[in-house]
């Protein structure tokens, strides 16, 4: 995923609800998505993930991960892993972006290093924009002095002529919406 967000928002229109627009957006992007319940989740990462696999259990009731994905590794583990597994804080519709927390689980790291990333975020959180995200974790970000990284799409880069996916990320990501 790209570590900065579009200057502009992708096509929408109005009368979609967000979540509706943020799947827009993903498909835009060539992100595959999967809509599911908590309980689901877990049989849904299994079905996506490639092993390795590292993450951070996913703060939503019922929602647990597959136990083939290691949620205490070690440096070597995140280095080796394909596939990283992290909550993601916010969704934003208009531009299939979403916000993963910087904390002391290392969410960034386990969404930037393995070749596939699988963010997981709640229906309840995907907002229509990046001033509603703004709006939502604002007064928190600056209260607790945190940060958080805006994800769009896989890494790439055309820094050097054609474009290249993969190399300041994940080459492939796979967002989970979880209905509730």
């Amino acid at each position: 995923m790209a570590v900065c967000s579009r200057l502009t928002p992708m096509s929408s229109t109005q009368t979609e609800s967000p979540v509706e627009r943020f799947v827009t957006s993903l498909e835009e992007l060539d992100v595959t998505w999967t809509r599911t319940d908590a309980d689901a989740v877990e049989s849904t990462v299994a079905e996506l993930l490639d092993e390795p696999a590292v993450g951070i259990p996913i703060p939503i009731d019922g929602a647990s991960l597959p136990s083939a994905v290691d949620t205490d590794p070690d440096p070597a583990a995140v280095r080796a892993a394909a596939t990283g597994v992290t909550p993601a804080t916010l969704g934003i519709a208009d531009y299939g972006s979403v916000l993963l927390p910087s904390d002391d689980h290392g969410s960034g790291l386990l969404s930037l290093f393995p070749e596939t990333h699988i963010p997981v975020v709640s229906e309840r959180d995907v907002v229509g924009t990046m001033a509603d995200a703004f709006g939502e974790l604002g007064p928190q970000l600056r209260d607790d002095r945190g940060d958080v990284i805006i994800a769009t799409g896989p890494s790439a880069t055309s820094d050097m002529g054609e474009i290249v996916r993969g190399v300041h990320g994940p080459t492939d990501v796979h967002v989970v919406i979880v209905e509730q």
